[in-house]
């Protein structure tokens, strides 16, 4: 132990405070023994210091800082060294308010689109998640303070996400929900990292012995420090060892005194708080701030950076007769609420209070085009408005082009709450079926963090998807549409014509026990393209102003080379995407994977030789025979593409691979080998666990517990009926007066195990009160 000196010079009681937080955001000082405090604070795209009163879904206003980009939107910019700077920028505003640790990135994998949080995560693929994830963590850190990646693990949905258990089989835990996790720690080497609230195959995160002992800190080697996401902690005793070394935030003093009386009574070992305390005093120590340069930061600057980091992830998805970029002295009309009033960020403990904040409504009213008015068009939060309807149909009647601001509103995606379908709101798509009657030139701009259906996409000439792009995006829109710069975000997630489409969707998310992963490892991309289902946008999909060409493929198992040329009239970036595809397999996979990319800037006519290093997990699978990564003998296809329905080069190597057995077989699993996941039997998916799956009901005849839900006690007699629809009451009134955020914190109360009721109150609400309200309701 690096401390092991001022350690021993600590009682038991110090030596337990250490474990949980002072308040909301700071870790406690030891002053006897010059163990100062430090504070943790929310990111992920934007620093979130709360200047008043703390909590957690982002209430009260936080202090002014540049709010980036969200990390689906960062996403699409492929640009490792973007992400960097990003990173980078962030931890300076950071370390300037005195932050040690600010948590995020968000890197859980995209398992289905109606989850609530997908806008803070980056994609639905592990390696493209790891590599931008990986760059981010660098760019925080390089400030001297630490990043906290999050959340470890498969935080797959928001309902119930305290308490739900993901039920998910070896190899797709491995080959998904952890490969960028793995990345994150081995290229970014983050001081924290943040456990989730879930469960994992029966038991929480943050006390779950496979995750951290024997994946995170045995096979990757982390030596950070494991903190629970704030109230995320059930057994503290079982937690600390797991190696969940920081529960946030302050229990005042609840915790601390469990693990002083498990140490009493022989249940925990003293060195195992040791152990943590070591750990969490290289934390402490290490990102110490008194001494770091915190001079006045240049908001004006980083606002530049916020508006190139949004024009490098917009993404043009369609463009019918190159309508796009604007022709000088058309008449434009500007048609939505989102025009005047932005969406350019998620909710949630996200939630970012911009330093500077334009719409674009003033941007392209100052542009030069030639503006003939703007018409809301409709409710922002839905509902019917005949008045607005007609005032932007007079509006587009006086128009050579419309420019539509459509999307998702901020009740529709939020922390603590899924989405409940892909869909715009009815009046969104009445506005736009009544303009197409009266004018063909519609360019739709869509806000959101992630795929929506688009039953409209034949009827518009255009579409451009800004998902939410931090408080520079009216000004990073501008440059696309005026064709000053070339847009270049590709879609790091695939958008599906219709919802039901979606591999998972049969099964997501799940309710109230269990959330089971019955489509494996087929998600996104891989279970698109194995089964070839059409889609709307495939992953890796994104339009430019100019075109490329690529020749000149040289392959082996280590490196692949390749030229880009620039064949169109103006300067861009394209994005080369490298898959590989095993031939005749005997095992089941998904058709093919991303492993490699690469941003390239090319001006007209120029080429450039791109070069893609290979690594032998690159062509691995993870085998649950061996309970490790094996690489399947034989020819793989190696295929360069500017999307995943887009592959222009093609070349094979030949691998001698590992003589190892696998279960993976046709005959076992004939639904997984074709990929139609819909189509899995209990059998398959029972073979596929390797056990009986739990059940994945709640019965509503049992008593209610600690680790049970107030949305829980609508099952049982009147007193937890009243509590359960009091709760729900000030959910529906805060949503039907406009206040989504306030909904989604009453959301989240909703769902709060009553285990957490007595810490998030700091005891005002002692443990022996709620077992006896438990007691009432379940007579």
């Amino acid at each position: 132990m690096k401390y092991r000196a001022l350690i021993e010079s600590m009682t038991v009681e110090e030596k337990a405070s250490l474990m949980s937080g002072a308040n909301f955001w700071n870790t406690k000082a030891i002053d006897r023994v010059k163990i100062p405090s430090i504070m943790l604070t929310d990111g992920p795209h934007g620093l979130r210091k709360q200047g008043g009163k703390a909590d957690h879904l982002g209430l009260n206003k936080s202090l002014p800082a540049t709010c980036f980009p969200t990390a689906a939107t960062l996403a699409n910019s492929w640009d490792r060294q973007l992400i960097y700077e990003v990173g980078q920028t962030i931890g300076k505003e950071a370390a300037s308010e005195k932050v040690s640790v600010l948590l995020g990135p968000g890197l859980n994998i995209k398992r289905n689109p109606l989850c609530g949080r997908n806008f803070e995560y980056f994609s639905e693929d592990p390696y493209l998640t790891g590599e931008l994830a990986s760059e981010m963590v660098k760019g925080i850190q390089v400030n001297g303070i630490s990043a906290c990646p999050k959340h470890f693990a498969v935080n797959s949905q928001e309902h119930m996400r305290m308490t739900i258990d993901e039920v998910v089989d070896e190899r797709s835990l491995r080959e998904l929900y952890l490969e960028g996790f793995r990345r994150v720690v081995e290229k970014g080497q983050p001081k924290t990292i943040m456990t989730s609230y879930n469960k994992v195959n029966g038991t929480f995160a943050n006390e779950n012995n496979d995750l951290l002992q024997d994946i995170l800190y045995g096979e990757w080697d982390f030596n950070g420090v494991v903190v629970t996401d704030w109230g995320g902690n059930n057994d503290r005793v079982a937690g600390l060892k797991a190696g969940n070394q920081l529960e946030m935030p302050s229990t005042n003093g609840i915790t601390d005194q469990e693990i002083v009386q498990a140490i009493k009574n022989n249940e925990l070992d003293e060195e195992v708080l040791d152990d943590a305390v070591d750990r969490l005093l290289g934390l402490v120590f290490t990102t110490q701030l008194h001494d770091q340069d915190t001079s006045r930061i240049d908001y004006e600057e980083h606002h530049n950076k916020a508006i190139e980091a949004a024009k490098r992830s917009i993404v043009l998805l369609k463009n019918d007769d190159k309508i796009l970029p604007l022709k000088h002295g058309n008449k434009v009309a500007i048609i939505g609420d989102f025009a005047s009033n932005p969406r350019y960020q998620g909710a949630g403990s996200s939630l970012i209070n911009p330093a500077k904040l334009s719409n674009a409504c003033d941007v392209l009213g100052q542009s030069g085009l030639s503006i003939v008015g703007y018409a809301k068009g409709f409710k922002r939060m839905g509902g019917k408005n005949d008045r607005l309807l007609m005032e932007a149909v007079t509006l587009a009647q006086k128009a050579d082009t419309i420019l539509l601001f459509l999307g998702l509103d901020e009740g529709s995606e939020a922390e603590g709450v899924d989405r409940v379908n892909l869909s715009l709101r009815d009046n969104q798509l009445e506005l736009l079926r009544s303009l197409t009657e009266v004018n063909s030139n519609i360019v739709v701009i869509l806000a959101g963090g992630g795929a929506i259906e688009m039953p409209f996409i034949k009827n518009v000439k255009a579409i451009v998807h800004t998902y939410l792009s931090g408080q520079g995006s009216a000004e990073a829109l501008k440059s696309v549409l005026l064709g000053e710069y070339n847009p270049s975000g590709k879609l790091s997630e695939t958008f599906p014509i219709k919802y039901s489409d979606v591999s998972s969707a049969p099964y997501y998310p799940g309710k109230e026990a269990t959330a089971e992963h019955i489509e494996g490892i087929f998600i996104g991309y891989r279970y698109f393209d194995t089964v070839n289902k059409p889609v709307l946008f495939p992953f890796g999909y994104g339009l430019s102003y100019t075109t490329f060409a690529y020749t000149d493929l040289t392959v082996n198992q280590h490196q692949v080379s390749f030229t880009i040329t620039n064949t169109g009239a103006v300067a861009g970036e394209e994005v080369a995407q490298l898959y590989i595809q095993k031939q005749d397999s005997s095992i089941f996979r998904a058709k093919r994977e991303l492993k490699g990319f690469e941003k390239v800037s090319l001006e007209p006519g120029e080429s450039k030789r791109v070069t893609m290093i290979l690594e032998e997990r690159d062509f691995s699978y993870y085998n649950p025979t061996i309970h490790d990564w094996a690489v399947e003998p034989g020819a793989y296809d190696i295929q360069i593409g500017s999307s995943i329905q887009s592959i222009l080069l093609k070349e094979h190597v030949m691998l001698t691979g590992d003589s190892v057995s696998c279960e993976y077989t046709k005959d076992q699993f004939p639904h997984y080998f074709s990929g139609h996941v819909h189509e899995v039997t209990a059998a398959e998916y029972k073979g596929l666990l390797g056990y009986e799956p739990p059940s994945p009901y709640w019965d509503p005849k049992q008593d209610l517990g600690l680790n049970d839900t107030i949305a829980q006690a609508k099952y049982k007699n009147a007193l937890g009926k009243t509590i359960y629809h009091m709760v729900l009451f000030f959910n529906k009134f805060f949503e039907a007066v406009n206040k989504p955020l306030l909904a989604n914190n009453v959301y989240f109360v909703l769902n709060m195990p009553f285990r957490q009721i007595d810490r998030f109150t700091g005891g005002k609400i002692s443990r022996k009160q709620i077992l006896k309200v438990l007691k009432w309701i379940n007579r």
